[in-house]
């Protein structure tokens, strides 16, 4: 159970519970108050929900770079980049849940990316932004959804969908 400073710090965007450099603070678990959350459309194949998954997080860590942890090393120093400093939480949808999702995620003004069915047709960012841009935001068919936030605004705005299996 969370102690009431844990709660209280957790509800803070972009705040870290137990990631601190005291000494005791590497066994304290660490909680978020923000969340990543991917949502996808149910009925992808494989390949595509792991690639609109890559495509729609990479957009997360240029528009928050605090999502962005710190460089990895191994034991032989070898440099790798870093990664998320959180976990990415992967749900799944029907076609009315994404619309729903993006109409939420737009009403709260929270970082958020989106990928189209048109994507699947195009090769390079140029022909994805420029198939985006023809459509307006309420005729989309969207396929996947990433958003960023305080971890309640998040939950609020995936209502209805289900964690991917």
């Amino acid at each position: 159970m969370r102690t009431k400073s844990e709660a209280e710090a957790g509800a803070c965007v972009g705040t870290e519970v137990g990631a601190g450099t005291g000494a005791g603070d590497k066994d304290m678990p660490v909680r978020f108050g923000t969340k990543i959350a991917v949502l996808l459309r149910d009925d992808l194949e494989p390949w595509q929900r792991l690639n609109v998954t890559a495509f729609l997080v990479s957009g997360l860590g240029t528009a928050s770079p605090e999502v962005i942890g710190e460089p990895y090393t191994d034991a032989d120093d070898t440099a790798y980049l870093p990664m998320f400093r959180q976990p990415v939480l992967v749900f799944e949808g029907t076609k009315e849940t994404l619309t729903a999702a993006h109409r939420r995620a737009l009403s709260r003004s929270l970082p958020r990316a989106v990928f189209t069915s048109d994507l699947f047709g195009t090769g390079n960012d140029r022909d994805n932004r420029a198939a985006v841009r023809a459509v307006g935001k309420d005729r989309l068919d969207l396929v996947g959804v990433a958003v960023y936030g305080p971890r309640n605004a998040v939950d609020k705005v995936l209502k209805g969908a289900r964690m991917h299996p």
